[in-house]
Order: C-alpha cells, then structure tokens, then sequence
C-alpha cells in the first residue's frame, strides 16, 4: 500500500467551567476578608458591619448568575466578574467575623460587677479538675443576682472553687483580733462536683486577663473561642453564704459519662503521673496531665500524640470506615440499599462525630469533623473536584464556622 493513513489528533487541557473558577475566588476571598477583621484594633459599630454586608451581597447577586450561564466570557468580563465577586466575599467574610463578634462582646463581664459577690444558680458543664487546694470547672448560668436584684452575666464562666486559707480584704482587716491573721480567712473545703449538677454560688467574678507575652499562650483568646468571658472564684468563708446543691440534671449527658470514665480510670490507677495521661488518652481530659509532663512531652516532640487531634479522628475515621465497608458487604441487602463506599464514608464521619464528642468536642475536634464531613459530601455527591479546591472549600467552612481559628497555629497546622 503506498499511502498511507495520516490521524491528527487534538490535545485538549481540562478547562475548569466559569462557576468553578468563581468559586474558587470566592473562597479565598472569604478567607481573607475573616482574616482582615480579626486585624482590627477595636470593633466598629454593628450598623457599619451591616453596612459592609449588604453591599457584599449586592456584589455578588451582580456577578453570581452570570458565573453560572456564561460558557466563555472574554478575557475582560472574566476577569470583571471574578473581581466582583471575589471583593464581595471579602466584604462579607470581614462583616459576618465582625458581627459575630459583636454579639459576642455584647456578653461580656459588666464592669460595675467585678469584684462584687453575685449569687448565681448554674449547672456544671464540663469535667471538673481537682487538686489538693482545689477545684476547677466551667459552669452554664441560668440566674444570677446582686443584693436581690437580677443582674446579667456571661452565660459560661470558669470558676475555682479553693479550699484552706485566702484572702480576705480590708473589711475581714478591721474585723480581726489580735489572734487573727488579718488578711486571711478560712474558705470552706470544696466537695465533690458532678457534671449536670445544678448549684447555687456566691462568685467573685472578673473578666480574663491573660499575659501579653509575644507568641505564647493566648488565654483569653482561649477562653474566647470556649465562649468564656469571666473568671470567678466560690466565695465560701465562714461569712459567706454557704453553697448548696439544688440536685442533678440531664444537660450535659456525654460530660457525665466522660467524668464516670475518668474517674474510674483515676480510682484504679495509683500513680497520679500515669493516670492523668490515661485519662487524657482515654476521654481527651487533658488538664489531667501534669504541666511538668507537658513540659516533657513538647522537649521530645511527643505532645501532639497524647492529645486528642485531628490525626486521631482522621486516623479513626479512616479505620471505621474500612470497617464499615467491611461489615456492609456482607449483606447483599445492605448493598442494594446503599453502595459500600457511601456507608463507609458516612460510617467514618459517623465515627469520627462521636469520638469527637466523647472527647470533649475542643475547637480543633469540631474542625477535623467539619473537614471530613465536606469530604464526605462532596464524594457522595459524585463531585470530582480538584484537591485545591477542596482543600479551599474545607478551609473557608472551618473559618466561616470558627474565625478566630485563624489565629491559633493549630489551624494552619491542619491545612
């Protein structure tokens, strides 16, 4: 055959659609306008943010539907387009930071009642941690009130509750006598405290303060994200009205069965040293372990394997849902219901919500779920995005969810 046959073939490159491209501008600019707020020295006034709010939503309205109908905009609209709505995500992102924290701040610590005693009906809400001299916990207030008159405080504050000698102040001075230390008192020897439990407290109360040291901890930032915003002590002295348990409830059931856990593994564990890390590794309660352990375990680089992180969920998840499609395969009704790889999927996230839970549900768990969770839905969906982009996705939900992630390390560890 003297001819011969001649093919031409084209090479095309994956072009991604005009939305997707949107979407990723949009994404980032979210990011950035979240990360821009939390800049500010000081919040502006609500009615600004919601200023910049509208006029972020009128951006993207402009711009959205066209990114949807538009096959091949020129090179001008299209980058019109994602200028528009990429400033509108910006604005949005940095409105919707600003009035959440706005309503934060509207809960914050009356100045006129620091340093006063406020009789405050509330309910345990987290593990309590108990020393020698004291003990520690977080509770949720249903009422509070000052010389009989309603007042409103923070609805979560961090208290102590101290047993032994304290300090007084000046009126316990003038009262004393000469066989009396004048700047002490004896504060009545705290009890056992039970998550669910529902007290009546005279507190001391104040707001956080934290150290200014540059790059360490930031405690009330801490306490910020936990929605804390005031500390307090148990007034329990002799002159002090005494505290008095008005029985149990149901609000916090999974706190109640981390507390019978951790309590049963410190009952059995003679060692002190050995038993805190087994709680911490067992229930997440890592206030068990001692700081001169913490200390030991960041110089060896250990640290991060005796806390609860989202290595162990996603590790976790990873297992679970291996496991799930396992089991799942078994039944040939199982599989005609629902694929294996969706249960799977599903089993993990599943899995990884209530280790999360039983754990403690920290800031950086919620992340780790919210992650796993866009993953989750966007496969069982049938979506095929590019990795960056739903690495991006799953940033910008995690900072819409909790924007003040963006300042801890933890969170640029995770991405």
């Amino acid at each position: 055959m003297a001819g011969g046959l001649a093919c031409a073939v084209q090479v095309t490159t994956y072009q991604p659609p005009v939305w997707a491209q949107t979407l990723w501008a949009a994404l980032v600019a979210w990011v950035g306008g979240a990360a821009l707020q939390l800049q500010q020295v000081a919040l502006w006034q609500a009615i600004t943010y919601g200023a910049i709010l509208v006029a972020g939503g009128v951006l993207i309205a402009g711009a959205a539907p066209k990114s949807i109908v538009m096959a091949a905009p020129s090179l001008r609209r299209w980058l019109r387009m994602q200028g528009q709505v990429g400033l509108g995500c910006l604005l949005l992102g940095f409105a919707c930071t600003g009035l959440r924290a706005h309503g934060f701040e509207a809960q914050a610590l009356d100045p006129a009642l620091e340093g006063r005693d406020v009789v405050v009906n509330a309910v345990v809400a987290n593990l309590p941690q108990r020393n020698e001299a004291a003990v520690r916990f977080r509770v949720q207030v249903e009422s509070a009130a000052l010389n009989g008159a309603a007042v409103r405080i923070p609805p979560l504050i961090d208290v102590g509750w101290y047993g032994g000698a304290f300090p007084a102040g000046p009126a316990a001075a003038l009262e004393s006598g000469p066989s009396t230390p004048p700047m002490t008192a004896l504060n009545r020897v705290p009890p056992v405290v039970v998550v669910g439990e529902r007290w009546q407290l005279t507190l001391r109360l104040k707001a956080p303060h934290g150290a200014r040291n540059p790059h360490g901890f930031d405690y009330e930032l801490w306490l910020w994200e936990q929605g804390v915003q005031a500390t307090g002590y148990v007034r329990a002295g002799p002159k002090d009205v005494p505290p008095v348990r008005l029985g149990s409830t149901w609000s916090y059931p999974v706190s109640q069965l981390r507390q019978t856990v951790r309590d049963a593994v410190l009952a059995r564990i003679e060692n002190r040293q050995q038993a805190g890390l087994v709680a911490a590794l067992v229930v997440g309660d890592q206030a068990a372990i001692d700081r001169a352990d913490w200390d030991v375990f960041r110089a060896t680089g250990v640290a991060h394997l005796v806390s609860i992180s989202g290595l162990h969920i996603t590790m976790l998840a990873w297992a679970a849902g291996h496991l799930v499609a396992w089991l799942w395969r078994r039944s040939a009704g199982l599989c005609m219901a629902l694929p294996a790889p969706t249960a799977a999927l599903w089993g993990g996230v599943l899995v990884a919500l209530a280790y999360s839970a039983f754990a403690g549900w920290g800031v950086p768990a919620q992340r780790t779920c919210l992650m796993l969770a866009v993953v989750a839905s966007l496969r069982a969906g049938g979506a095929r995005w590019p990795w960056p982009q739903v690495w991006m996705l799953a940033c910008a939900l995690v900072v819409a969810w909790d924007p003040w992630a963006l300042l801890q390390s933890g969170f640029w560890l995770s991405f």
